[in-house]
């Protein structure tokens, strides 16, 4: 019997040493662990109906805590602790920008933009939150459309255009009529002209297989008359 009631009083013991630690876990050290609430509206300024509401959702870091949207369109998720947290709307129609509360240990709220390229940059937005459809979520691809401008822009109409467009307004352009000018764009026709450029092909030929130029005999010396 005395080993029994031993056993029994060695058992309440470690019981409540087991409530302290989670009671302490729960409180903290400064009390209580404290719960807050993250508030909000959403707004679709694109629809006529109210059907969106039954189908959105409010999501905090992903899902950890979840909200529900009420008949006017403002939501509250309950028993949030003390912390960052993004809060984001999903709705399979339509897309919201998501944004981040900040809860201060000693209950003050602060929204933010969500700003993923610069995370340290603070764009303050009201609270309780204000969320605003953006736009439809895009779920299919606009099909392209044929367009003259796609024809005009295409790289191979541009290079025969283009020169078409030099020849016919390059010459109104230029005074052809000054003597200056006429005698240039002689001297470059004259450049461009193969027939100058080029050497003879019979004279080419004539001189590769004949051996070059028939070289002059030297003159004889015309004899002196004596008289």
């Amino acid at each position: 019997m005395a080993r029994l009631g031993l056993v029994f009083s060695y058992m309440v013991v470690i019981l409540g040493i087991h409530e302290c630690q989670s009671s302490s876990d729960v409180e903290g050290h400064d009390g209580p662990l404290q719960k807050y609430s993250i508030e909000g509206k959403v707004t679709v300024s694109m629809s006529n109906d109210q059907d969106w509401i039954g189908s959105t959702r409010i999501l905090v870091d992903g899902g950890e805590h979840i909200g529900f949207l009420k008949s006017d369109g403002t939501f509250a998720v309950n028993n949030v602790p003390s912390g960052s947290y993004l809060v984001e709307i999903v709705n399979p129609t339509f897309v919201f920008e998501p944004a981040r509360v900040d809860i201060t240990s000693k209950g003050k709220f602060r929204a933010r933009r969500m700003n993923n390229i610069q995370p340290s940059a603070v764009n303050q937005l009201t609270y309780p939150l204000k969320f605003k459809a953006r736009a439809k979520a895009p779920y299919f691809q606009q099909r392209e459309q044929w367009r003259v401008t796609d024809l005009l822009m295409n790289p191979m109409v541009m290079m025969m255009v283009l020169p078409f467009l030099m020849i016919m307004l390059l010459p109104k352009l230029i005074n052809t009529q000054d003597p200056e000018t006429q005698k240039e764009m002689q001297s470059q026709m004259n450049m461009l002209n193969p027939k100058q450029s080029l050497p003879d092909m019979s004279d080419m030929l004539a001189n590769f297989f004949g051996g070059g130029a028939p070289a002059k005999k030297p003159a004889r010396a015309k004899p002196v008359k004596r008289k």
